[in-house]
């Protein structure tokens, strides 16, 4: 049937996407018996687990698991028949597998993420920030006692890992100004005592323009393996903790073996409980794989895992030739998958939706690159509009995405939210400007001291691209993002009156001056690198803060803001707002209570693809 493109009838409902439920993070128990990982459900975490051969079973009811230190992540840990979970509020609580409700083991002060459990079960060790002060903090697995300073004396601390015998303990650390993905310092410390204190600790690798992540034991105690930078990929490397000497596994060459440190927890290796093999990812340009590693041999085998196209989270089962990991692609929204090495099959484990949809409306992504000034190229992901039910002439109207960050990226993977509007006529582009992740350090590192510059400048350059191209009607183009992304929106409207029929934005930066001053601890020096050093960038500053220049805004604009946001307080898009109302700019506005920097409630969501399919009939589809 012929319809307007952007007024196809759609089964993809805002109904439908509000009831997805977010998976994250699957890790085994040390006996490899049982399988857990997070659900995210409206606002709330809850930690699950599947034991062997059983149902799936809720181990939280009223409590809310999240890490809360910097942006999240490091939410629990299992081993030995229960698990210790960091709590929204703050606070470590454990609870065992069996009948029982979830018990405090830490005081309700600060917050807490990455607890590590003790190979005896007998300690917690775990990153502790009051949002000055951060550090590896121990306290006993019973919660009987007060908790007590074991490492102090950076600005960060992430990924505590206990040696099997329980005897040494290795960390990653660093310091302002650096963020985790610049440079960090991997340390090696001996413990003695009871309970355990550290001894004079060793720097394994990295320093101020290296980062090191995710150290792991193998679990016969003789290895230290790490992913460390290196040019512009990284490398697997692996301590042998007898000699001293260090060499390298896998040579990254024009793939990635991790993603930038935006939060505590993450996961790209792990050792098979034999100790024989390491599984890994690999991101090559926003599509993920996993490959197997025999140490003896050097043997590097990749695991088939058709259908999906990105992978994280990844947990080695110590008694079996198992994975888990959490897998999607652009048909296929998030599961936590299960490969068996046995039969080399995979088996699903949990769904994030109801996967009702025909794929028919889930299209694939085409990879498309332009030429940023100076001949640079820039990756863009587009979605073309797909609904088998009807058709359209001519071309259709465009999203322009643009993720936060702004050091991220958009992978080759499901998106709930593209979906919804190609369903509906839309073509949708994901811009991964210069500056984001997965193209090389270099390819990342071009924002420094330009942003706002630079990524609005590839914006407006997929804007023009999509038109070149015949992918889309250039009057109808819309550029949408959040956070960094939001940022990037503000100003391209700026800079580029015309060139977008209207902006989305939710919860955008709009004064960097008040967000060099009011941000949290994680980013407090963040855009010393990304814009430039105070007073003598001011300058810089005031040129790329959108709300000195808002009133140049002419393109109708949608804002959207959570009421409790820390990064990006109202304040900034309030003062946004103002000016469009100054301006006679057509605008809509909702902040919404209980939401934070990103939209987690159901009717949250429901409410803010309403609103903006409404805002895009009106101000583009239906507009002159």
């Amino acid at each position: 049937m012929n319809k307007p493109f952007g007024l196809w009838p759609s089964p993809i409902t805002p109904q439908l996407l509000g009831q997805a439920v977010p998976l994250d993070n699957p890790q085994f128990d040390r006996d490899g018996g049982t399988l857990f990982w997070l659900e995210g459900r409206s606002d709330r975490g809850v930690l699950v687990a599947r034991p062997a051969g059983e149902a799936r079973l809720d181990l939280t009811e009223e409590q809310s698991v999240r890490g809360m230190v910097g942006y999240g992540g490091g939410d629990y840990t299992a081993g030995r028949g229960l698990v210790v979970f960091a709590e929204r509020s703050g606070r470590l609580y454990r609870r065992s597998l069996g009948p029982g409700r979830p018990n405090p083991i830490t005081p309700p002060f600060g917050f807490a993420a990455s607890p590590a459990l003790s190979p005896d079960g007998r300690w917690v060790c775990y990153v502790f920030s009051d949002g000055k002060t951060d550090l590896l903090a121990l306290v006993d697995a019973e919660g009987s006692q007060w908790p007590l300073q074991l490492v102090k004396g950076a600005d960060f601390y992430m990924q505590p890992a206990w040696h099997p015998s329980g005897q040494k303990l290795a960390w990653v650390e660093w310091d302002h100004p650096n963020m985790p993905w610049d440079g960090t310092r991997l340390k090696l410390a001996a413990l003695a005592g009871d309970p355990p204190r550290i001894g004079d600790p060793t720097l394994v690798a990295g320093g101020p323009d290296s980062a090191v992540c995710q150290p792991q034991f193998s679990p016969d105690g003789r290895w230290l393996s790490y992913i460390v930078s290196s040019g512009e990929w990284e490398d697997l490397a692996l301590l042998d903790l007898q000699s001293g000497q260090s060499r390298i596994l896998v040579h990254g060459d024009g793939f990635h073996l991790c993603d930038p440190a935006w939060v505590q927890g993450l996961r790209w290796h792990g050792w098979s409980g034999d100790s024989r093999r390491i599984y890994y990812l690999r991101n090559a340009a926003g599509l993920a794989s996993l490959w197997s590693l025999e140490l003896e041999s050097g043997r590097d085998i990749r695991i088939d895992t058709t259908p999906y196209t990105w992978l994280s989270g990844l947990s080695v089962s110590p008694a079996a030739d198992e994975v888990a990991f959490w897998a999607a692609a652009p048909a296929i929204p998030a599961r936590i998958v299960r490969w068996s090495g046995s039969d080399r099959q995979m088996y699903i484990e949990a769904r994030s939706s109801g996967e009702s949809l025909s794929p028919d409306f889930l299209p694939a992504p085409h990879p498309i690159t332009w030429q940023a000034p100076g001949g640079t190229p820039v990756y863009g992901l587009f979605f073309p509009p797909a609904n088998p039910g009807f058709t359209s002439e001519g071309l259709p109207p465009a999203i322009i995405h643009i993720h936060g960050g702004p050091t991220s990226q958009t992978p080759v993977t499901y998106s709930a939210e593209s979906a919804y509007f190609t369903s509906r006529g839309y073509g949708y582009l994901v811009v991964n400007y210069r500056g984001s992740s997965g193209y090389g350090r270099t390819y990342r590192n071009a924002l420094r001291h330009r942003w706002g510059e630079v990524d609005v400048e590839d914006a407006a350059g997929g804007a023009q691209a999509l038109a070149e191209l015949g992918l889309a009607d250039p009057a109808k183009l819309v550029i949408e993002g959040g956070s960094a992304g939001g940022y990037t929106v503000l100003n391209a409207l700026i800079r580029y009156p015309g060139r977008f029929k209207a902006g989305v934005c939710e919860y955008g930066v709009s004064n960097l001056f008040t967000l060099a001053m009011d941000t949290h601890k994680f980013e407090l020096h963040y855009l010393d690198s990304m814009v430039g050093l105070l007073p003598q960038s001011a300058a810089r500053y005031h040129a790329w803060s959108p709300i000195f220049h808002a009133g140049a805004i002419r393109d109708p604009l949608a804002v959207f803001q959570g009421k409790d946001d820390k990064v990006v307080p109202p304040a900034q898009s309030e003062e946004i707002v103002a000016a469009l109302r100054q301006g006679g700019v057509p605008y809509i506005y909702k902040l919404y209570d209980g939401e934070g920097h990103g939209f987690r409630k159901r009717e949250t969501i429901i409410d803010y693809l309403q609103e903006t399919e409404r805002f895009l009939q009106q101000y583009v589809l239906f507009s002159a």
